[in-house]
């Protein structure tokens, strides 16, 4: 850990960079596999699931982002290379086989409420632990997942 002026206790931090860097890790995954089905999506409502995709592919990355930053603010190091996303994500890994639109919404959605349902027990941890800055971040980001998972399922044709 780096010195900083930061007032949480140095065990506080390092117990808040260890959890900012799991969700970093798991949040490049997200991204990854959104892009994925951005990329891969067929079907009769195509364009609007292929562009919702997208935007939420760019909501995964500013993720990416607040979780690094957050590291970072409390002079921890931000672990989000590629590989060590795909080391620690704990997010199921993304089917290639998947082309039809139905099955792109239902594993889009599966990603999005793990992770969704991970930050959520991520912002209790780091109340608890008493890093309230943290578990408002993971709580901010859980938020937008479910808005995004909400946006995702409307596209299906039966849940």
């Amino acid at each position: 850990m780096q010195t900083t002026h930061n007032t949480l206790s140095e065990n506080i931090r390092a117990q808040s960079v260890e959890l900012l860097n799991k969700h970093l890790a798991a949040a490049i995954d997200l991204h990854a596999q959104l892009k994925q089905a951005h990329w891969n999506v067929r079907g009769a409502n195509f364009i609007a699931i292929h562009e919702l995709f997208d935007k939420i592919a760019a909501k995964a990355e500013s993720y990416s982002d607040l979780l690094a930053e957050r590291a970072r603010g409390l002079g921890g190091i931000a672990q989000g290379t590629v590989q060590l996303s795909a080391e620690r994500s704990y997010l199921v890994p993304y089917s290639l086989d998947i082309a039809d639109e139905q099955q792109h919404v239902f594993a889009v959605s599966s990603a999005l409420a793990a992770f969704g349902g991970s930050t959520r027990e991520a912002s209790d941890i780091s109340a608890d632990f008493g890093d309230m800055g943290t578990a408002d971040l993971f709580t901010e980001i859980s938020r937008g997942i479910d808005q995004q998972l909400w946006f995702v399922e409307s596209h299906t044709s039966h849940m």
